[in-house]
């Protein structure tokens, strides 16, 4: 009676002994987990002030830097930011900056290196030129005299510079021409030729273009602006521009619209350029100031800067009359 019972209970610790360094073996964990490494979707401000912020999402362009969160999007000013830091790249990219210097492109550098005491132009990245009088640059960016006008450009602005070279002509008027250049000689024909057209400074118009898209046709903003004067969908109906992205006819859009601008606001540079960025509704609403947004007034600021003028200047060739809105070149 007393062997059937002891028999099994034998059999079964057997039975458990066996098998339980197999159950052990299966539920033990590895000794050495693959570690956790830095999230690849997690993308990262890094602010010139050396901070952070974790967005959903960014990205680049004329206005600044728009970067959403949740649902809503925000936008923060070019010299604010200093990268976009994507995934795997955020952990080890203040590792590669730090000790290495940025390489200087600079042809026939003076003795005392950074230093341009003589006309120079300084090239902007993507092929713009300025002409300087005299130029400083440094860490931070250049500094640059025309005339009795100093003028600071960000690091990430600049290119490079070039002394300038020395040429005799007895051309008068082509030294007057010189001064600014987009680094197409198209687009500079453009400018040029649709400043004099419709009454509005060249130069007006290639430091908006400047701003707007960097001279860059194809680019299109978060609101839906485009080309190279960034014309909204309604500005580009209202002057009669059927294909924004391309030159000729964004050009001639952008221009009437600067031209209705200064004819509205009796050539206040200030408020034309609020206007061209914020709406001239807003800047009527604002009691016929600019707007206080933050992005409006900067935006005024860098152009008006370099502008030098409260009100603009007419170009040197009289505007040819009878330039009204329903004229566009190269319209069909």
């Amino acid at each position: 009676m007393f062997r059937i019972p002891v028999i099994a209970s034998l059999l079964f610790c057997v039975v458990v002994g066996v098998r339980s360094p197999l159950v052990f073996a299966q539920t033990k964990q590895s000794p050495n987990p693959a570690p956790e490494g830095p999230k690849s979707d997690e993308i990262r401000l890094k602010l010139a002030d050396g901070s952070y912020i974790v967005v959903d999402e960014a990205w680049e362009t004329s206005q600044g830097y728009w970067y959403r969160r949740g649902s809503m999007s925000h936008v923060l000013p070019k010299d604010r930011v200093k990268a976009i830091e994507r995934g795997s790249q955020a952990a080890t990219k203040e590792e590669e900056e730090e000790p290495q210097p940025d390489p200087e492109p600079v042809r026939a550098t003076p003795a005392s290196a950074g230093v341009y005491d003589k006309p120079a132009w300084i090239y902007l990245v993507g092929g713009a030129r300025v002409e300087a009088d005299s130029a400083t640059q440094s860490a931070a960016g250049v500094w640059y005299k025309r005339g009795n006008m100093s003028i600071f450009l960000d690091r990430s602005r600049v290119d490079h510079i070039e002394l300038e070279e020395v040429e005799k002509s007895t051309d008068s008027s082509s030294q007057k021409e010189r001064g600014w250049s987009t680094g197409n000689h198209k687009l500079d024909g453009l400018i040029k030729q649709n400043g004099n057209k419709y009454g509005v400074d060249p130069y007006l118009i290639f430091l908006v273009m400047e701003q707007e898209s960097h001279f860059n046709p194809r680019v299109v903003s978060p609101k839906g602006a485009r080309g190279l004067m960034q014309l909204m969908p309604g500005t580009s109906r209202r002057f009669g521009v059927r294909r924004p992205h391309d030159p000729a006819q964004n050009i001639s859009g952008g221009t009437r619209y600067l031209k209705q601008l200064l004819d509205r606001f009796n050539n206040r540079v200030d408020l034309v350029l609020a206007s061209y960025n914020a709406g001239e509704g807003a800047v009527i609403r604002f009691g016929h100031r600019v707007p206080p947004y933050r992005e409006t007034r900067n935006y005024v600021k860098r152009i008006s800067y370099r502008y030098k003028r409260k009100t603009a200047k007419p170009p040197k060739t009289k505007a040819a009359t009878g330039g009204t809105a329903t004229a566009a070149t190269g319209e069909r």
